[in-house]
C-alpha cells in the first residue's frame, strides 16, 4: 500500500477543479494568446505598408552610377552616395551604425549638395546666368566655400571666400586651388558687422542693386554691373541691406533699373547666404533624406547629425519624420555650442562662454564645420524635429577619428567624428538590433594641419586617448 492510497476519497474532488472552471480556463487563455499575436501581425503589417508607400513616393533615383554609364560632369557626381557599415562599431554595440559617404562627393563633403541646389536655385529665379562673369561670395570656414568653388568653375562662375584666419590652412590651399579668391579675417561675434563681410562684397560688385522678390522678409542681396547707357532713369526703391551697405557707388547710381535686353550679360555678385537661405535645407530634403529611405529599406531608428547652418538635420530630420513612425532625429554637437543646452533645456548658453574660460573665439572647439551660438533660419526650421542632443568633447572626437583609422580604415574629418561619438552614445540607448544613420561630411584630409596634427594636438594640450572609445562602448 502505497502513501497515496491512504488519503481519503474525497481528496481528489476537492482539489480537482470543476469541468466548466478549467474549460473557460483554457479558451481564455487560447482566445488571448490567439488576439496577441493577432494584434502583433496586424501592427507589424501596417508597419511594413507604411514603409513600403513611403518608399514608393520616393521619386525616381536621378543618376545611378554604373562602370558603364557616363555622367554630365561633376554636378552628376553629386548626390547618391552610399551608406557605409561601420563595422567596428556595429559589431560592437549590436547596432547597425551606417555612415553616408558624403566625402565621396566631387567636392569632398556634403556641401557639395548644398552649393549645387543654391546655385540652380538662383538660376531658376533668373538671379544668376553663367559664364557672365558673375562671381559667387559666401563667408564659410571651408566646406562650403570649397563646393562652391567646384560647382562654380564647372556652372561658369568666379568665387570669392571670406573665412576665418583659425581654420585648416588645407582648406585655403585647395580654394586657391580652385581658382577662388580667399579673404581670411579675423574671427568675429556673429553679432559684429565684420561677419557680413561677405555679403558686403556682394553689395559692392555691381553699381547697381536689383531689389528681388523678398524670402523669409529678407532681400537676396544680387548686384548687377552696368554702365549708365544700359539703365533708365526709374528709381527702384532700396531693400533695407541695400541702403545701409558701404557700397562704394553712389545711392543714385544704385537705384537705377537694368534694362532687361542687357540684364541677362551683365556681371553679378551673388551672397549665397547658406545660413539663411531655404536652398539649404531643401537640397537635404529633396535629396539626402529620400536616398536614406530608399537604402535602407525604411528601416531607420534614429538619424545623428550635426548642425552648423542646420541644414542638413533639418532637411533630413523633417524628411524621415515626414515618412516614418518612431524615428528619433539627434543633434551631435560639440563643446563650446550652445545648441546642446537649446535642444535639452531650451536655453541657448554654453559654460565656455563665461568670461575667461574660452580658448577659441566663435566655438570653443577642435571640431569644424558644426557647432554655433546661434538659430539660423535653417536650424530654426527644425527644431521642433529635433528629439535629443548629446555634447561631444573634443577628446572625444580625436579618439573616434584615430579608432576609425586603426580599426576600418577610414581617414575622416573632425564633424565626422563627433557624429559617430554621438552615434554610440544613442546605440548604447536604444538597444541590440536597432539601426542608426549618420553623415560622414569630409574625409580627413582637409583636416591635416589641424585636427589631425600632432604639433597641434601639443600646442593646445589636447591629447588622443583612444581608449575613451573602449570605454564608451563597454559602459
Amino acid at each position: 500500500m502505497g502513501i497515496l492510497d491512504l488519503l481519503p476519497p474525497t481528496f481528489w474532488d476537492r482539489i480537482r477543479p470543476p469541468t466548466r472552471i478549467s474549460r473557460d480556463l483554457i479558451f481564455g487563455l487560447l482566445f488571448g494568446i490567439t488576439f496577441s499575436l493577432s494584434s502583433t501581425s496586424l501592427a507589424l503589417l501596417t508597419q511594413s505598408w507604411r514603409r513600403r508607400r513611403a518608399i514608393a513616393r520616393i521619386p525616381p533615383r536621378p543618376i545611378e552610377l554604373r562602370s558603364d554609364e557616363i555622367v554630365a560632369g561633376v554636378i552628376g557626381l553629386i548626390g547618391n552616395t552610399p551608406l557605409v557599415r561601420i563595422g567596428s562599431l556595429s559589431d560592437a554595440l549590436g547596432v547597425e551604425i551606417l555612415g553616408k559617404a558624403e566625402f565621396l562627393n566631387p567636392g569632398g563633403s556634403v556641401k557639395d549638395r548644398v552649393a549645387l541646389r543654391i546655385i540652380e536655385d538662383a538660376e531658376s529665379q533668373g538671379l544668376l546666368h553663367p559664364h557672365t562673369g558673375s562671381v559667387l561670395f559666401e563667408g564659410t570656414v571651408g566646406s562650403t566655400g570649397i563646393s562652391l568653388a567646384t560647382v562654380g568653375r564647372a556652372k561658369g562662375y568666379d568665387t570669392v571666400i571670406v573665412m576665418p584666419d583659425d581654420v585648416a590652412i588645407d582648406k585655403v590651399q585647395i580654394l586657391e586651388k580652385l581658382g577662388a579668391k580667399v579673404e581670411r579675417v579675423r574671427p568675429a561675434s556673429i553679432v559684429d558687422e565684420k561677419q557680413n563681410l561677405a555679403r558686403r562684397r556682394a553689395e559692392q560688385f555691381g553699381q547697381t542693386t536689383l531689389v528681388t522678390p523678398p524670402q523669409r522678409g529678407d532681400d537676396i542681396v544680387v548686384t548687377t554691373q552696368a554702365t549708365t547707357s544700359e539703365v533708365s532713369h526709374t528709381p527702384l526703391p532700396l531693400s533695407s541691406s541695400s541702403s545701409s551697405s558701404p557700397s562704394s557707388s553712389s545711392s543714385s547710381s544704385r537705384s537705377l533699373h537694368i534694362l532687361p535686353d542687357v540684364l541677362e550679360k551683365k556681371p553679378r555678385g551673388f551672397f549665397a547666404d547658406q545660413f539663411e537661405n531655404d536652398s539649404n535645407w531643401r537640397a537635404h530634403y529633396d535629396g539626402t533624406g529620400p536616398e536614406i529611405l530608399r537604402q535602407t529599406g525604411g528601416h531607420v531608428d534614429a538619424f545623428v547629425s550635426g548642425a552648423g547652418t542646420g541644414g542638413t538635420i533639418t532637411g533630413v530630420g523633417k524628411y524621415l519624420k515626414n515618412h516614418l513612425n518612431g524615428v528619433q532625429i539627434i543633434l551631435a554637437d560639440p563643446q563650446g555650442s550652445g545648441l546642446f543646452n537649446k535642444v535639452r533645456y531650451n536655453v541657448m548658453y554654453d559654460h565656455k562662454e563665461s568670461e575667461g574660460t574660452k580658448r577659441r573665439h566663435q566655438v570653443d572647439t577642435i571640431v569644424e564645420g558644426i557647432g554655433i551660438n546661434r538659430i539660423t533660419h535653417n536650424l530654426q526650421l527644425g527644431l521642433k524635429v529635433i528629439d535629443d542632443a548629446y555634447r561631444i568633447s573634443d577628446l572625444e572626437a580625436l579618439a573616434m577619428s584615430r579608432w576609425l583609422v586603426k580599426y576600418d580604415g577610414m581617414f575622416l574629418g573632425s564633424s565626422s567624428a563627433c557624429n559617430l561619438v554621438a552615434c554610440v552614445k544613442v546605440a548604447k540607448k536604444l538597444g541590440r538590433g536597432k539601426r542608426v544613420v549618420t553623415i560622414l561630411c569630409d574625409s580627413g584630409s582637409r583636416h591635416q594641419n589641424k585636427f589631425w596634427s600632432e604639433e597641434y594636438l601639443r600646442e593646445n594640450n589636447l591629447e588622443v586617448d583612444i581608449s575613451l572609445i573602449e570605454k564608451l562602448i563597454a559602459s
